[in-house]
């Protein structure tokens, strides 16, 4: 059996530059993801005296009827 060295030394020399380009891509879709992530400080809970309006009722718990819903949403509205 022939061993050759030099399509041993080009197979290593792919498999070397797919891992790093693997790696290279991964890093920039991480990076695209990361920017494209909505900024949280709108939902984070308020500090000082202030206070979240809007609290989920306990009465709610989804017996609510879509219509029953619907106009609450529009009575109340959405701001």
């Amino acid at each position: 059996m022939v061993v050759s060295v030099r399509k041993w030394v080009q197979r290593a020399k792919f498999i070397l530059l797919f891992v790093l380009f693997t790696y290279v891509l991964y890093q920039m879709l991480a990076a695209v993801s990361a920017w494209m992530q909505p900024d949280e400080s709108r939902y984070r809970t308020p500090s000082g005296k202030s206070v979240k309006v809007f609290q989920q009722e306990a009465e709610d718990d989804g017996k609510l009827t879509m219509g029953d819903r619907l106009r609450r949403f529009y009575w109340y509205g959405e701001q």
